[in-house]
């Protein structure tokens, strides 16, 4: 096996902590709120707060990757990430809960640039595409892992445990990395003073970029945190309702990888895009309108959510190689602007409607706007090259 295969199932493996870690607050919702109190749009905010301080952390996060190695600041970011769901676990008010969550998402933005920016420099010019692919699916397995088994540690015995069990996973995540991943030759020596040297085009395109990935995750999210509540509002049970909702995130761990493989052969990355979205918005519409939700949730996962790393591979596209590491700052801050607040509007959505379709319906305009910022970044990689 080449070196860098190697290095990419090391940083899913440990690159699953992070969906794993995001996932205990949904899963474990409906206790939360019986024991709690809280409502729905509290649910949802304390959803979206793992994404807030990217708001602000990602473009100095990028900067210090000027400074500190790469394994470093990823060890250092699944720590922090561990040490806040440790807090939310012991948490008894939604201000303490607050706390908690915001540390996560201190850890989860430092993390996840850094999963990005290195698996750039280890594919980049070799089957980008699919390798992003690979390392974003890590994603919705973490939480497909959480979903099923966070909901069961809830039912079953307390939902507090659901945060302690990601938090320990999230730190062996870190002495992985901290003991395995190493930068490719060519990296080993690239150590630089402070400077901000992305081009304007490079930041525009780099900002619509971040608007497709933002999109698409929140879309996902949304989908997460909302779709089983149609399935409880119809009759089944809260842990069926998660189990049949997970699938979606397990099948598309192999849709994605499939997706990204077939891009790099055929080169046509918009096509298979607009084709993957449209699956997106009609399974959406099918949850919510229909009672096919196995057949939705199969469609939603096989090829409406396949095309995760196309569009984060569109992050190497805005940028040169030695912009990178501020770039990729600036790429997941637009993510973070755009995901973060989605699933408190959702819940927003809920409480004042009391109809669980309606956040669905979010959901779906989410990922039409996907579609239309892949569509604006295209017209400006022809027209603005950087």
């Amino acid at each position: 096996m080449e070196k860098r295969w190697a290095i990419l199932f090391i940083l899913f493996f440990t690159r699953i902590s992070l969906g794993f870690q995001f996932q205990t607050m949904g899963s474990v919702s409906s206790e939360v709120i019986d024991e709690l109190q809280f409502n729905y749009a509290e649910i949802g905010s304390l959803i979206g707060l793992f994404m807030i301080p990217g708001l602000f952390l990602a473009v100095p996060a990028g900067f210090a990757g000027n400074y500190v190695s790469d394994r470093f600041i990823i060890g250092l970011g699944l720590i922090t990430l561990s040490l806040g769901g440790v807090m939310a676990g012991f948490s008894e008010t939604f201000e303490l809960f607050f706390i908690g969550r915001f540390v996560c998402g201190i850890g989860f933005v430092i993390s996840t640039i850094f999963f990005a920016k290195v698996t750039t420099d280890w594919f980049e010019g070799k089957e980008l595409v699919t390798a992003m692919s690979i390392l974003v699916m890590s994603w919705p397995f973490g939480i497909a892992m959480g979903q099923i088994g966070h909901g069961w540690l809830a039912v079953t015995i307390d939902w507090r445990l659901a945060f302690f069990v990601a938090s320990v996973y999230c730190a062996m995540s870190a002495l992985l990395i901290v003991l395995f991943y190493q930068p490719p030759s060519k990296m080993k020596s690239t150590k630089t003073e402070f400077y901000f040297r992305l081009t304007r085009n490079e930041i525009l395109l780099t900002v619509v970029a971040s608007s497709a990935w933002g999109f698409f995750n929140a879309g996902y999210v949304v989908y997460l945190s909302f779709a089983p509540q149609i399935l409880v509002a119809n009759g089944t049970g809260i842990i069926s309702a998660l189990s049949i909702i997970s699938t979606a995130s397990w099948v598309m761990i192999f849709s994605g990888a499939v997706c990204g493989y077939i891009t790099d052969r055929t080169g046509k990355p918009n096509t298979i895009l607009y084709f993957c979205i449209g699956f997106a918005m009609l399974s959406l519409l099918l949850l919510c309108f229909t009672k096919s939700s196995m057949v939705s949730v199969l469609l939603f996962g096989l090829i409406g959510m396949a095309p995760a790393g196309l569009i984060m591979a569109l992050a190497a596209k805005s940028m040169r190689p030695e912009s990178r590491a501020i770039g990729m700052g600036i790429f997941f801050m637009g993510q973070f602007i755009l995901q973060g607040p989605a699933p408190g509007i959702a819940g927003w959505i809920y409480d004042i409607s009391q109809n669980h379709i309606y956040p669905i319906v979010f959901a779906t305009s989410l990922f039409l706007a996907t579609g239309v910022a892949n569509c604006i970044f295209d017209k400006l990689k022809k027209t603005s090259p950087f």
